[in-house]
This record gives structure tokens, sequence and C-alpha cells, in this order.
């Protein structure tokens, strides 16, 4: 038996799961890890907890199979995107912390470089708008602040990179220093176009060139682990960055089809085939994915803030014990009381791109309790979910845009959740029967670069409907709802 082990490295956790040669599961490991708020709006994890927890869950994974490390034929890594890492090229030491996609410290550079007015050549070359979520201006401000960083960077003494490029890096004992086309375009300093970094951005920033790493498909050859890593040689055969993986496993492979991750954010994206379509409402063009030097293009809405909301009622508000409760609450409501929560607790993201703004609870009453907060926080999530729809398709107005939702990510084991959703969008949404799409997504691209798993469109019918859930929700009621959701978005960024 041959084995693809898939490293699912996350914002929260990381897990490692062994695929068998029919792309099954048969084993797996997961690990949380601590995260870090040293000032409002800022958020980081230590690098060496996301390795020590990367080496922990595969090894982990391993043992529980009762495998062989020589038994695997390929690994796969996909991470948290955005994220960025700056480390010593000779000892491998992180400089930092590593500033993580939610993080906003740097939104006063970026209005800075938008009032200069390089925002339209930024998005011009990369397809993102000039925020503080990608990784340009994080790494910069790690250059700035860190002492000595700088001249160190410009002696070539400091390697950067995505969360990826770091553990590939670590997998491989410093031999290697890559990363993938989807991680490359989500760090604002990557052209999609020419598929290559951009010398005029990176001047803008002040960030040497020679620190980043090399891009590949993603599908391709990017090292191989040192054996005492893991206990054998094993090549790293495929990587993508988590949305980019979750997209894959959903097999959205055909143009105008759409599917949407609930984790810690929610991210939808629009397959639009190999023509990058330039958005008109503040969405991202992006890569989906590259194949054969190839790269199929996608708009993607990103949401700061989804399943994470859930954990604040968990452990912010110790409101519920589990996040499991919130379906039990939500469903006990009164349905008297119409809270809106705006859960923009580190800004809001697509379509509105306000690094600023603030979470807030409208509708409060005496009554209220946590089962109203846990159904606010639920239809939370419905509703960014249909601002995000409303703009791919006020963007791509074709005939092939697919008016069937693909959900995946832990959000959607809760069937009120994904009946609320397919309510406010007003369209079909199709749960998977494998729901962990991201690990599965760049599992088959390891296994597929390898030889063991099948070509796309084989792979393509390998996916399967567990349920679909479609609209109940009456016109009037729904046409309501969203009307006092966008009410209580334009108070939350004008307060």
């Amino acid at each position: 038996m041959t084995y693809i082990l898939a490293i699912d490295q996350g914002t929260t956790s990381t897990r490692a799961i062994l695929y068998d040669s029919a792309m099954k599961p048969v084993a797996s490991g997961q690990e949380e890890f601590p995260q870090h708020f040293p000032n409002s709006g800022w958020v980081e994890h230590d690098p060496e907890d996301l390795w020590r927890t990367t080496l922990g869950t595969c090894r982990s994974a391993i043992q529980s199979a009762g495998i062989a490390a020589k038994d695997i034929a390929a690994i796969g890594i996909t991470n948290q995107r955005e994220t960025v890492v700056v480390w010593d090229t000779e000892t491998g030491a992180p400089i930092h912390n590593a500033i993580v996609w939610q993080d906003r410290r740097t939104a006063e550079r970026c209005r800075t470089l938008r009032d200069a007015g390089h925002e339209e050549m930024i998005t011009e070359r990369t397809g993102l708008l000039l925020d503080p979520y990608f990784s340009a201006t994080k790494l910069a401000w790690i250059l700035d602040h860190v002492h000595g960083a700088r001249d160190r960077a410009a002696r070539g003494d400091l390697l950067a990179g995505t969360v990826d490029s770091y553990l590939i890096w670590k997998l491989t004992g410093g031999a290697v220093h890559v990363t993938d086309a989807t991680n490359a375009a989500r760090t604002m300093l990557y052209d999609i176009r020419k598929g290559r970094w951009s010398r005029s951005i990176c001047d803008l920033l002040d960030v040497p060139i020679n620190m980043l790493p090399q891009v590949h498909d993603c599908a391709a050859d990017f090292g191989t682990t040192d054996p005492e890593v893991l206990g054998a040689v094993i090549p790293i055969c495929g990587v993508a960055g988590d949305q980019q993986a979750a997209t894959v496993g959903q097999a959205c492979f055909k143009p105008g089809m759409v599917k949407s991750t609930y984790g810690t954010g929610c991210f939808a994206l629009l397959n639009t085939g190999d023509t990058p379509v330039r958005s008109t409402n503040r969405l991202l063009t992006t890569i989906a994915y590259q194949l054969d030097g190839k790269p199929t293009y996608a708009l993607e809405g990103s949401i700061f803030v989804a399943g994470a909301v859930v954990q604040w009622l968990r452990d912010g508000l110790q409101m519920i014990t589990a996040s499991a409760d919130t379906q039990a609450l939500a469903e006990a409501a009164d349905p008297h009381q119409d809270i809106v929560m705006v859960p923009a607790f580190v800004g809001l993201g697509a379509p509105y791109w306000n690094p600023d703004c603030r979470g807030a609870v409208f509708g409060l009453t005496r009554n209220t309790g946590p089962a109203e907060m846990a159904r606010a926080a639920l239809e939370s999530v419905g509703y960014q979910t249909r601002d995000l729809i409303e703009a791919m398709a006020a963007d791509w107005q074709s005939d092939e845009v697919q008016p069937i939702l693909r959900v995946d990510g832990g959000m959607v084991a809760s069937d009120w959740t994904m009946q609320f959703l397919s309510d406010i969008i007003n369209a079909p949404v199709d749960r998977p029967t494998i729901r962990e799409t991201t690990a599965l997504g760049v599992a088959w691209l390891a296994g597929m670069h390898a030889g063991v798993y099948p070509d796309r469109e084989t792979f393509a019918k390998t996916w399967t409907q567990e349920t679909r859930f479609t609209p109940t929700m009456d016109a009037d009621r729904r046409a309501a709802k969203y009307a006092r959701w966008k009410k209580a978005v334009q108070a939350t960024t004008t307060f």
C-alpha cells in the first residue's frame, strides 16, 4: 500500500492526514497551538509552534496508521495564507513571531501608500487591494522593527516566506526555499499575470527580492525531506494555500463553479478560468491553482471572522462550552428578537475592506441571552457570504456562473447554519461527503504528481454530495433580514 501525507497548517491548529492509494483517509493527528495578541488588532504565532505541531502531527499520523515513513510516496502541504515568517539562513531561527493574516498593524502604512497613489499599480499586478491583510507590508514591518534586520536582509542572511515556505525549509533541512503560485499570489509582491515577483513592488517596500522563495506550480518537485525529520527521504510534491487547496478538493475545475470554506474565516472562490477578472466590487483577483505552468484564475471574497465568532462565544464570553452547542441554541432562540451581530473584530474584509471598524451587536433587549447571541453569530456568516456572492455576480456577468455553492470547513457540520446560508443567498448549498477538502485537495496534488492518484478529470468524478440545502425562507423575510444586516454594517463602519 502506498500513502500520501497531507499537512494542513491552519490558523489555530495543525493537522496531518494520511491517505491511502484510493484517496481514503486512514490516520490523522491534530494539535492546537497558542495565539498571541500583543496589541489591539495584532495577531501573531510563534513559528516554532508551527514547526513543532507539524512535526508532531506527522509523526502521530504515521504511528497511528502503523506504517513506516518509507511507505509514503509524497507529501502535500496546505497552509494559512498571507501569514509571513522571516528566518536566519544559517540557523533557521525566526527573527520575530510570524505575523498572521488577521493582523492589522500595517493599516496606516497601507493608507500612506494608497494616498501616494500606489494602489492602482499594486492591484493591476497582484490582483489584490492595498490592505494589511496581505504579506507584503507585514514583511516590511518586521524588517523595519527588528534591530539590524534590514542590514541582514541586504547581506542575504535572512529568508522570508509564507508558512509553506518555512515548513518546506525545515522539512528539507534548510536545503530548499520555495513556494507555489497560489501562496505567492497572496503576498502582494507577485505579478499574477507575468508569473514572477514584482521588482517594482519589492523596491517600493524595500524588500530584497533575494529573500523570497522560488515559485513553482501547485504540483511540482518541492524538494525531499531530511531523513532525520520523519525517518525517510520523502518527496514534497504538492503545495497550495488553504483556500486554493479547498477549491481543488471541491473539484471546482470549471469556470463558474463556486466554493466557500468556513473555518476561522470564510473564503469564497469563483473559478474564472484562464482569464484574470478585474473586480469593480472590491473582490480579489487571484490564482485558483497552477498546473503545467498554466494558472487558472479566480475571484475571491475574504471574510476575516466566521468560525472565530463561535470561538469568541466559547472562549471570550464563555456562553457555550463547545462550538457544537450553537446549533441547539440557535434553534431555541426567540424568533421575535432579530439580533444582528457584525463580527468585525479585526475590521471587515470583502467587499468593505475597512481595517478600522470593530464588532458590534444591534437589537439587544433585556430578554436577549445566549440563544439569541448564538443565532446572531451563525447568521452573520450567512450575511457575509451573501455580500460576497452578490459582488461576484456583479463582477463576472457570465452564463457560466453556477447557481450552486459548494461548502466545506468546520462550520458546515451545522445543519442550521447551512440552511440559513441557503435561505439568505437564495440558492442551493451542497455539502460534500468528504468535508476535509483542504487536505484532500493538496493530497491529490501531491499524489497526482507522484503518479499515485488520477488526472484532474477522473478526480473530479470522485466528488460526491452528502446533503443539498435548498431555500425555504419567504422572500420578504429574506429581504428584510438582509436589509437589517446592511444597516448594521453601515453603522459599524461609521462608528
